[in-house]
């Protein structure tokens, strides 16, 4: 499932670049001291910048991976409970349901921590 996932990723990074790199090669200008880059060199060096960037990015996502793979509980958790925290204040006649969610959450947690 993994595997597949990052394939079908890889695949649609490569079809964004080759889009960048011949469907919008227009809209982009270089601008050198003022002047317009022009010349054989002015495909390469706009198609090298869209390669460092899409390495970079590809870099990025997987850092990105790794530490959201690790604080993406606890950043999950803490929505959960901002959320929880902005309902009350938002609807104040929901707190009889959330007071018996929250008790039953807690439950949930202790025995949780015992397996």
């Amino acid at each position: 499932m993994t595997k597949k996932a990052a394939i079908a990723l890889a695949l649609i990074m490569l079809l964004i670049v080759a889009w960048g790199l011949f469907g919008e090669g227009g809209a982009t200008k270089i601008v050198i001291n003022g002047e317009d880059l022009t010349g054989p060199l002015k495909g390469a060096v706009g198609a090298a910048g869209l390669i460092i960037a899409s390495i970079a990015l590809f870099c990025a996502a997987i850092f990105l991976a790794f530490v959201f793979a690790g604080v993406g509980v606890f950043v999950l958790g803490g929505v959960i409970v901002a959320g929880l925290v902005l309902a009350g204040f938002t609807f104040p006649f929901l707190l009889f349901i959330l007071v018996p969610l929250a008790i039953v959450w807690v439950f949930v947690a202790i025995a949780g921590q015992g397996s």
